[in-house]
C-alpha cells in the first residue's frame, strides 16, 4: 500500500496576503498611476533603439572598423546612391547624366555629418559603374553610431531619392539598410499588436468563457509591456539596445500574462466554486497558484539572463528585455491581479458568453477550461500503458526532426532580411548582379605605427602569396600624418563564406613588422563565432544548474531536474531543424516571403535557445507542480501523473496556443530575422505542450516509477528546510461524486 506523504507546508504567508487583499482599491489606483508614468517614461523609445549589435564589440574586427571609419572614411562607405539613367540618354557617361550627378556629389559632399563623398564620375573608377553602363554609384560615408546615422539619413534621403531629372536616385548601404530595418520593425511591430490583442481577446474568451475574466490576463500583459518600455528607455541612457528587443517585449508580455493570468484566474474560480468568499480565495491561490507562477517566471527569467554573457549588445538587449518583461508581469500577476479578483469577486465570471452556444444544456459551473480534464486523464493512462512505445516514438520523432539543424552555416545579417521590395534591398541586389566588384567585399588591413615602404611592401607581397587571395590593394596612408595604413584584400568566392573565414585566420597570421588589425564581413563573422563560443559554455552552465536548482526547490527529487533540463532541451530539436530547413535552405520561403541566404545570422540559434527553454520550463513547472502536489497528497505515483495532466493539460494546451498565436504574429514581420524568431518560438512551444508534456513527460514518469522522487538523505534535509512547494498544508476531503479539486492549478 502506497504511503501517503505529508507535503511541505506551503509556507502560506499571511502577511504578503493581507498586503495584497488589505487595500484592493488603492493597490489598483497606484498601478494605474506607474502605467501612466510608464507611459510617459517610455515614450520615443522606439526613437533610441539600435538596428545592430551583431559584432563583439572588443574582437579586432570592430577596433580595425571603427579605426578605419575615423582614419579612411573614403575607404569605408555606408551610403551608397544608386544613380540610373533616364532613358534615351547614353547611359551614366551622358554628359547631361554627368553634369546631375556631378550636383548631386557637391550637394551630397556638404550635408552635415556626411564624410568621405565619391562617385564614379570623379573616380572613374570602374567598380562603381555597372557593366551595361546604365548605372553608376555615389558613395559616402554617414558619421556617428547607428542612432545617428540613421537620424541623419532620416533628414537628408528626401532631397536625394527619386527622380532628378535625367536621372533616378535610389539609396542602399549598411546605413539605408540599418534605416529601412528600423522603420519596418516599427510598422511590423504595430501590425503584430493590432493583430495579436484582438485575436488573444477571442481566444481567452473561448477559455474563459466569462468576457470579464478574459479581459484579467490583457490587462497583465499590457502593464507589464509598458512597463518593459520604460526600463528600455532608461538603459538606452547608458547602454546599447536593439530595436528588436521591442517584438519580445510584446510577445512575452502577452504570452506570459496570458499563462499567470490563466492558472491565478482558474484557481480563484475554482475556489469561489468551491464556497469560499473572495478573500479567502484569494489568500488559498496566492498560497498554491501563485508559487507556481513565481517558481515558472523565476526560470524564464533565469534563462533569458544568460544572454548577459554574450557581448553582443544584440543578445544583452533581450537579456534586458526578457527579464523586466517578466518580472513585471508576475508582479501585475501577483499584486495587481489579485486585487482586481477581490474586488471583482463572483462578478469574475459575468459576461459567461458559452450560454449563447449552450442554450438548451444543463449550466456548469465556470470554473475555468476543462475541468474535469477527462480528455487528458484518459491520455495520459493510454501512454502510461504504452510507455516504452512513447517514449521511444517521440524521441526519434524529435531527434528526426532536429537533423536539417546538422548542416547549418552560419552568417551576418545584409540587406536581404529586406523584403525583397524593400528600396535599400533592390539597390544592393542591382549591386551585386550588375558590378564587377561589390564595395564592402574582402578583408581590411589596419596597419599602425611609422613601417618604412619596404615592410609595407614586403607585408603586402605576402598577403598576395596567400591562397585564395586575388588582389591586394594599398597600403594607403591615412591623413594622421601616416601613423596608419590600410591594405584591401579581394578574396574569391562569397563575403563570408568558408573560404573567406579560412582566410581570415591566414591573413592574421601573417608576419608584420608592425601591429596589425584585420577586418571585413567574414572577420565580423569569425570574431562574433569565437565570442559566441567562448561565453556559451557560461550561459549553458547558468540555464541548466538554475533550473537544477529551482526544480528541485519546487520538488525534492533528484531525478525530476534531470529530466525536466533534458526533454526541454529535446523539445526544441523540431525548432532549431525547421529554423535551416525553412530559413537556410529556402523551403516556404515563397509562402513566407522572405529571401533565403544559404545561411542563419549567428547570435539566433542562442537567442532562440534561450526563450524557448525558458517557455519550455514554464508549462514544466506548472505540470510538475501539480504532479508533485497529488504525489505529496495520495502518494500513488501513477495517479498523481494522470490526476497532473488532467488538471494542467488543458490550460497549458490553452496557453501554448495563445502564445504561439502572438509569436506567429511577431512572425509576420518583413524582417527575416524577426520572421524566424516569432514562427520558430511558436513551433517550439506547441512542440512542448502537445508533445513533449503531453506524451513523453507522462511515458518518461512511469517508466521512471517512483524512483521519480528518490533524493539522497542530505538533499531530502536541505529540501524539508529550504524548498517549497505548492498546496496546502491541510488537504481538502474530496468529495464522492466528483475529481477532486486538489491545491494547484
Amino acid at each position: 500500500m502506497s504511503e501517503v506523504k505529508k507535503p511541505p507546508s506551503s509556507g502560506a504567508d499571511p502577511g504578503w496576503t493581507r498586503f495584497v487583499t488589505a487595500r484592493p482599491r488603492l493597490t489598483l489606483l497606484l498601478a494605474l498611476l506607474v502605467t501612466a508614468l510608464a507611459v510617459v517614461a517610455g515614450g520615443g523609445v522606439a526613437d533610441r533603439l539600435g538596428s545592430g549589435g551583431w559584432e563583439d564589440p572588443g574582437a579586432q574586427s570592430t577596433y580595425a572598423t571603427r579605426a578605419l571609419e575615423r582614419e579612411f572614411p573614403d575607404s569605408e562607405p555606408n551610403l551608397l546612391l544608386l544613380v540610373d539613367a533616364a532613358a534615351g540618354t547614353g547611359g551614366v557617361d551622358d554628359p547631361a547624366v554627368a553634369a546631375e550627378a556631378e550636383r548631386l556629389t557637391t550637394a551630397l559632399a556638404a550635408e552635415r555629418g556626411v564624410v568621405g563623398v565619391g562617385s564614379y564620375w570623379r573616380t572613374q573608377l570602374p567598380t562603381l559603374r555597372s557593366e551595361d553602363g546604365r548605372q553608376a554609384l555615389l558613395v559616402a560615408r554617414v558619421q556617428g553610431d547607428e542612432k545617428t546615422a540613421t537620424a541623419t539619413l532620416e533628414r537628408m534621403a528626401p532631397r536625394y531619392e527619386g527622380a532628378h531629372g535625367p536621372v533616378r536616385v535610389s539609396l542602399g548601404g549598411p546605413a539605408a539598410v540599418q534605416r529601412e530595418v528600423t522603420r519596418t520593425i516599427q510598422e511590423d511591430l504595430l501590425r503584430a499588436e493590432l493583430i495579436a490583442l484582438p485575436v488573444t481577446l477571442v481566444l481567452l474568451v473561448l477559455v474563459f468563457g466569462s468576457a470579464v475574466a478574459a479581459l484579467l490576463p490583457l490587462g497583465v500583459g499590457i502593464v507589464a509591456i509598458l512597463g518593459t518600455k520604460a526600463v528600455l528607455r532608461g538603459l538606452t541612457e547608458v547602454t546599447d539596445v536593439s530595436v528588436f528587443a521591442q517584438n519580445l517585449t510584446t510577445a512575452l508580455g502577452l504570452g506570459l500574462a496570458v499563462d499567470y493570468a490563466l492558472f491565478i484566474v482558474r484557481r480563484f474560480r475554482e475556489e469561489l466554486a468551491a464556497g469560499h468568499d473572495p478573500v479567502a480565495a484569494v489568500g488559498i491561490t496566492l498560497r498554491t497558484a501563485g508559487r507556481t507562477v513565481l517558481f515558472s517566471a523565476l526560470t524564464v527569467a533565469v534563462s533569458l539572463s544568460a544572454m548577459l554573457f554574450f557581448p553582443m549588445y544584440f543578445l544583452r538587449s533581450f537579456a534586458y528585455a526578457g527579464v523586466a518583461v517578466v518580472l513585471l508581469a508576475a508582479a501585475a500577476a501577483l499584486i495587481l491581479l489579485p486585487a482586481a479578483l477581490l474586488l471583482l469577486g463572483d462578478r469574475v465570471n459575468a459576461l459567461d458568453l458559452r450560454r449563447l452556444w449552450r442554450r438548451g444544456r444543463p449550466e456548469v459551473a465556470a470554473t475555468g477550461p476543462a475541468e474535469t480534464g477527462k480528455g487528458w486523464r484518459w491520455t495520459a493512462a493510454l501512454v502510461m500503458r504504452r510507455a516504452p512505445v512513447f517514449a521511444v516514438a517521440t524521441t526519434v520523432g524529435l531527434l528526426l526532426l532536429g537533423l536539417p539543424f546538422m548542416g547549418v552555416e552560419f552568417g551576418t545579417v545584409d540587406d536581404r532580411q529586406l523584403p525583397k521590395d524593400a528600396s535599400s534591398h533592390v539597390v544592393q541586389e542591382q549591386i551585386r548582379d550588375g558590378f564587377p566588384n561589390s564595395p564592402g567585399g574582402g578583408l581590411t588591413v589596419l596597419a599602425e605605427g611609422a613601417p618604412g615602404p619596404e615592410s609595407l611592401a614586403a607585408y603586402r607581397d605576402r598577403l598576395a602569396a596567400l591562397p585564395g587571395v586575388i588582389r591586394v590593394d594599398g597600403p594607403i596612408a591615412s591623413a594622421t600624418q601616416g601613423r596608419y595604413t590600410s591594405f584591401s584584400v579581394s578574396v574569391e568566392g562569397e563575403a563570408v563564406g568558408e573560404a573567406a573565414r579560412d582566410l581570415v585566420d591566414d591573413v592574421r597570421a601573417v608576419d608584420a613588422d608592425f601591429k596589425t588589425s584585420v577586418t571585413g564581413q567574414a572577420a565580423v563573422l569569425v570574431d562574433a563565432q569565437q565570442a559566441i563560443a567562448g561565453a556559451l559554455p557560461a550561459a549553458a552552465a547558468l540555464v541548466v544548474l538554475a533550473t537544477l536548482l529551482l526544480v528541485f526547490l519546487l520538488t525534492g527529487s533528484l531525478l525530476i531536474p534531470l529530466q525536466a533540463v533534458l526533454l526541454n532541451a529535446l523539445s526544441l530539436t523540431a525548432m532549431f531543424g525547421a529554423v535551416v530547413w525553412v530559413f537556410q535552405e529556402g523551403n516556404l520561403s515563397g509562402l513566407l516571403s522572405f529571401t533565403a541566404t544559404g545561411d542563419i545570422e549567428t547570435t539566433l540559434p542562442v537567442l532562440m535557445f534561450c526563450i524557448a527553454f525558458g517557455l519550455s520550463m514554464d508549462y514544466g513547472v506548472f505540470l510538475i507542480s501539480r504532479i508533485k502536489e497529488e504525489y505529496d497528497r495520495t502518494g500513488d505515483h501513477e495517479s498523481a501523473v494522470r490526476t497532473g495532466l488532467a488538471r494542467t493539460g488543458g490550460l497549458i494546451t490553452a496557453a501554448a496556443v495563445i502564445l504561439a498565436v502572438v509569436m506567429v504574429a511577431i512572425g509576420t514581420s518583413r524582417v527575416t530575422n524577426t520572421k524566424m524568431l516569432g514562427l520558430g518560438i511558436a513551433l517550439a512551444v506547441l512542440m512542448d505542450a502537445m508533445v513533449v508534456r503531453s506524451l513523453l513527460v507522462p511515458a518518461v514518469m512511469k517508466l521512471t516509477g517512483r524512483a521519480t522522487w528518490w533524493a539522497p538523505a542530505p538533499l531530502r534535509r536541505l529540501h524539508e528546510r529550504f524548498g517549497l512547494s505548492e498546496g496546502e498544508s491541510a488537504p481538502r476531503t474530496p468529495e464522492p461524486d466528483r475529481i477532486p479539486v486538489g491545491a494547484g492549478t
